[in-house]
């Protein structure tokens, strides 16, 4: 195509979009009904915004990293998404099925793009890996629908292949079962490092990368529904604070994930303490706790096979559980202090997969949420507008209504969030601007994202 072809054709790209993005704009402003009027208007205006041009009009394909970003069909995807971990096993179950279809329908709504959930449950109720080895087929067909209702709602996902924490079964029951095996075990940490644990982990990630969906007959390893797969949440080895028994864990299974499966991202699931390998990053931890749970943000990433990095940011958790203004303090500074390690010394890009609010916080009230979102948000955004490392980040957790009953005090329901709703949706709309902006196909610099930056004043959010 002739020079000055491109040139036009890159125009008027960039003022359709501009144009679509005011009118979606000046849509959710005028939006003014009850709340669940509110929201079914919303569902309709969002749902038309959020199917409109760039790679949604392009063959679903394959999330890659490009440097400190992540790139679908040749542009940047910076990334609003969300967790909702217990999506398979409301998938098991017919009269529950219907809030998998619900999450996903209102969460693409407001624009979200990624969702993080979990593909494992592990010898408990309704679990998916009975013993060792040994799946329930009718759960596993629940994950296969929840694989295949994300994508008829353009949402990737993030899948995890185990819990550090009790419930799902988690570590604790990978040392059960090898109790039960006869095995001489003295710690939950012993997942970590005893061989036949470890092949029982591996066993398992290789039956769910070789899982061939019965919904839509596509292998998991080969469906670009997957956004990304994760080691385990929120891995710990207090037993070792050195580190060195994480960290050899986390590079034989980053490396055998790879062995199977080359074409998908993978990342830990850490949430980000420093450890001992940078002693002068320790001040931005939370507590001093954090330098003993075995973990390493810096040295755990630059781990072969691992793709881009993880943090949480939990300040009500780590600092202390009544609301206060160092929680908002702390969130800018965890993350400014991830991004600029992110892009300097590991050159990947980074997802802050968990951060939220609890209700059950002294002090919280709804006008405080929706600041630690906007803050998180206008962190994502101060990277994206220089073409940063900082790539996403997920809000814990998104519920539709009628599901309270699993709320552990963090679900947001949109539909009873308006402000919050607002507040997610507006987001979705910059970061889609960019990304679309931003196409390596018309050979867009980052100087766009400035002008973009200034035209969308995200200093206002």
């Amino acid at each position: 195509m002739a020079k000055h072809q491109v040139k036009f054709s890159c125009k008027v790209q960039l003022w359709a979009v501009m144009f679509t993005v005011l009118i979606a704009m000046s849509n959710s402003y005028l939006l003014k009904d009850s709340n669940s009027d509110r929201f079914e208007a919303r569902d309709s205006a969002e749902q038309d915004w959020s199917y409109r041009g760039g790679e949604m009009e392009d063959e679903w394909t394959m999330v890659q990293k490009s440097g400190n970003q992540f790139v679908v069909n040749g542009q940047p995807f910076y990334v609003n998404g969300f967790n909702t971990y217990w999506l398979m096993v409301f998938a098991a179950d017919e009269s529950t099925r219907g809030k998998v279809t619900e999450v996903f329908k209102q969460a693409s709504s407001v624009g979200m793009t990624v969702c993080r959930t979990w593909a494992f449950n592990d010898g408990q109720w309704r679990a998916l890996q009975k013993t060792p080895g040994v799946y329930d087929e009718d759960v596993f067909k629940a994950l296969d629908f929840v694989v295949s209702e994300a994508k008829k709602y353009k949402v990737r996902l993030i899948l995890s292949f185990a819990n550090n924490w009790e419930a799902y079964g988690g570590k604790k029951q990978y040392v059960k079962w090898g109790k039960d095996a006869g095995l001489n075990l003295t710690s939950d940490d012993d997942f970590f490092s005893h061989p036949t644990l470890k092949g029982y982990f591996k066993s398992h990630i290789k039956a769910v990368l070789n899982r061939v969906n019965t919904v839509n007959n596509i292998t998991y390893k080969d469906d670009p529904t997957i956004f990304a797969w994760e080691l385990m949440n929120e891995p710990r080895c207090e037993s070792d604070p050195s580190g060195d028994k994480l960290q050899n864990w986390i590079q034989e299974m980053a490396v055998f994930v790879k062995s199977i499966d080359p074409k998908h991202l993978v990342e830990i699931g850490l949430e980000g303490f420093y450890g001992p390998s940078t002693p002068n990053r320790a001040q931005f931890n939370p507590n001093t706790y954090a330098t003993q749970v075995g973990t390493d943000f810096i040295r755990n990433h630059m781990a072969l096979g691992v793709d881009f990095a993880s943090a949480h940011i939990y300040p009500d958790s780590w600092i202390s559980q009544s609301i206060t203004d160092a929680h908002v303090e702390f969130t800018k500074t965890w993350m400014q202090s991830h991004i600029e390690d992110a892009e300097s010394y590991l050159g990947m890009p980074i997802i802050f997969a968990e951060f939220g609010v609890c209700t059950k916080d002294p002090g919280f009230n709804a006008t405080y949420r929706d600041t630690i979102l906007s803050t998180v948000y206008k962190s994502i955004l101060n990277s994206t507008k220089k073409g940063g490392g900082g790539a996403g980040a997920l809000v814990w957790q998104l519920f539709p209504e009628g599901t309270e009953y699993m709320d552990d005090g963090y679900a947001i329901v949109l539909s009873k969030s308006a402000s919050t709703s607002d507040i997610i949706s507006l987001h979705s709309k910059r970061l889609r601007a960019f990304n679309s902006l931003c196409s390596w196909k018309c050979h867009w610099g980052c100087k766009k994202k400035q002008v973009l930056g200034t035209f969308l004043g995200h200093d206002e959010l």
